[in-house]
């Protein structure tokens, strides 16, 4: 049985994804698939709209056999640690062959080339690098501009494909398996239709994620309908209507503003992120805002070199309380210590079964008999969302500890 990959946070699932996971299965030849999935928290530093319980459902009903979590540690971080921990992953299962992901470029040979040079961070791109972030560049910006300076040649066009979104965590992906010396071979799927940043367009069926999110927060009702499988409009209104959702970073605003209300600099200091003075450039911008709110922070703070994401993130790792210390890149680097099973089909069983046999990490399928500081956070972080809902029950906040995972 062969099996592909997919790194994802359905957030919330869409026509888009299907179309990603129906050319996924197709590219690879794949008979199963297994899906690394964020859980409350996502890359760009955000609340998922819904829980992780309700996107690994939409997963499942899409046709994913097996649903794993990626957690918060790696969750929440630049493409660099988000795809090494993803990739990571795929890899200690021992059972997948193929990872497919989604891209601008549409195409491997320029993005393997790309990777296999950046794999080996060269002194010239490091020295380009911290110019640049000197210069007061924020990192993404910095990186590009570093790697298509440094790889001569080819600067412009370099340049071009890694201020795409996808093109750019793609390459994190093929980096992160060359690190490893993965033999999981790597497919990658043409993005079609809306762009991350792209408006809802008239008689399109294809929506990026962001915009749909956009419809939730501002109230659209049913009008996201148009973009999602019934399944996953199903299940969202189900959330919705029991005060599940739409979470967003102001359902977070009065625990933060209390947070950073309470926090010297020095304690804010020791919070993953919290760099080159930002503790300081907070405590100052505080009292500026005439009414606080998580977005006028951030408008407050953004900077050529802190872009909207990166403080989100920040915002983000301040309110889970982690760490400079336990998300320390040495720490990082050794990679997730579980694989955490959110939810599987009937079909994901076989999986399952062979993975017992194969896999190079302990299988997590009830939280509470199992012990490890990354789990700790991701329980924490679970609580913590729900803490967001409209009236959280304890059937909310720990639901790690009280429910199997999802099945179908």
């Amino acid at each position: 049985m062969t099996t592909v990959g997919i790194i994802a946070e359905y957030n919330p699932l869409h026509n888009g994804h299907v179309h990603h996971f129906t050319e996924s299965k197709r590219l690879s030849g794949a008979e199963s698939s297994i899906v690394i999935m964020s859980g409350p928290f996502t890359q760009r530093g955000e609340p998922a709209v819904v829980g992780k319980y309700a996107r690994t459902e939409m997963a499942l009903r899409m046709g994913a056999d097996l649903v794993i979590e990626l957690p918060v540690a790696y969750a929440v971080q630049p493409a660099e640690w988000f795809a090494f921990g993803a990739v990571s992953l795929l890899e200690a299962t021992g059972v997948v062959d193929s990872l497919c992901f989604g891209s601008e470029a549409g195409a491997l040979e320029h993005l393997l080339t790309l990777a296999g040079y950046l794999a080996e961070e060269s002194s010239e791109l490091q020295a380009e690098l911290r110019r640049r972030l000197a210069l007061g560049e924020s990192f993404p910006a910095a990186y590009s501009a570093a790697a298509a300076l440094a790889w001569s040649g080819i600067e412009d066009s370099t340049g071009d494909l890694l201020r795409q979104p996808n093109n750019s965590l793609g390459l994190h992906y093929l980096i992160a398996l060359r690190r490893i010396s993965s033999n999981i071979q790597p497919l990658t799927v043409p993005r079609t239709g809306a762009g991350f940043h792209d408006p809802l367009q008239p008689g399109s069926s294809i929506a990026s994620a962001t915009a749909i999110r956009k419809l939730l927060q501002d109230g659209g009702g049913g009008a996201p309908a148009s973009y999602m499988p019934d399944y996953s409009v199903h299940i969202l209104e189900g959330e919705l209507a029991a005060g599940r959702g739409p979470v967003s970073m102001e359902s977070f605003c009065t625990p933060m503003r209390h947070l950073l209300s309470t926090h010297t600099a020095a304690e804010l200091r020791t919070l993953h992120d919290m760099n080159e003075g930002l503790e300081n450039r907070l405590l100052r911008v505080m009292p500026q805002l005439e009414q606080f709110s998580i977005s006028g922070l951030l408008d407050a703070l953004k900077s050529k070199r802190y872009t909207r994401t990166r403080l989100q993130r920040t915002l983000l790792h301040a309110l889970l309380n982690h760490s400079k210390s336990e998300l320390s890149p040495s720490i990082l680097a050794q990679g997730p210590g579980y694989i955490r099973v959110l939810g599987f089909r009937e079909s994901g069983r076989a999986l399952l079964k062979r993975m017992k046999k194969s896999a190079t990490l302990p299988i997590i399928m009830r939280p509470a008999l199992s012990s490890h500081p990354q789990l700790e956070r991701d329980l924490q972080a679970s609580a913590a969302y729900a803490g967001a809902f409209r009236d959280p029950l304890r059937s909310d906040l720990y639901r790690d500890y009280l429910e199997p995972p999802v099945r179908v």
